[in-house]
């Protein structure tokens, strides 16, 4: 096995400085959403448990004090201070977990929609031949007693129901200059 296949083969999934762009650029910088995301789930990783150290340091200030002033100043510095650390870092952290979700949704919609174009694609090229092979998109028609020739997937007719092939005796007839039959 080569060297080189074995190493893209352990790389798959994980980011690469490169990408696929070529620019040499990091993976993040220009990835506005996951750059959000990543510098809340690290501030809230940090504040969260910096707040709970807090806390307990007012705790063990004020148990240790026998004048209640300074048990006061403990209670306020150490307990209110670590209890909005606390919540300030666990609201970042489910910030950044509600942008997670956000960015997943994001992709898992691009790529329902991308799916949904392959879909269309496909069936309209399987619409478009008829039982013996033959393209029927292809075919030249007119609309109604017109004098213009289109194809069958001219966007100028396509709302049309009364088409009618054209047969060998269309000199009379005009191409569309938009279909080009």
């Amino acid at each position: 096995m080569d060297q080189s296949a074995s190493a893209q083969r352990l790389s798959i999934g994980l980011p690469r400085a490169g990408g696929r762009t070529g620019s040499g650029a990091a993976p993040l910088k220009d990835n506005h959403y996951q750059l959000l995301q990543l510098i809340l789930f690290w501030a809230g990783a940090i504040l969260l448990p910096l707040g709970l150290v807090v806390i307990v340091l007012g705790w063990y200030g004020a148990a240790h004090t026998p004048y209640q002033y300074d048990q006061l100043s403990y209670v306020v510095s150490g307990g209110l201070l670590g209890l909005g650390l606390t919540f300030t870092g666990g609201f970042l952290y489910f910030g950044a977990w509600l942008a997670r979700i956000a960015a997943d949704g994001k992709e898992s919609s691009k790529r329902l929609a991308d799916t949904l174009l392959v879909l269309a694609d496909v069936t309209s090229r399987s619409a478009a031949r008829s039982d013996d092979g033959v393209d029927v998109s292809a075919l030249p028609v007119t609309a109604g007693d017109g004098t213009t020739m289109h194809r069958r997937d001219c966007a100028l007719i396509a709302h049309r129901t009364d088409l009618h092939p054209v047969g060998e005796d269309n000199g009379h007839l005009t191409s569309c200059r938009v279909c080009r039959p």
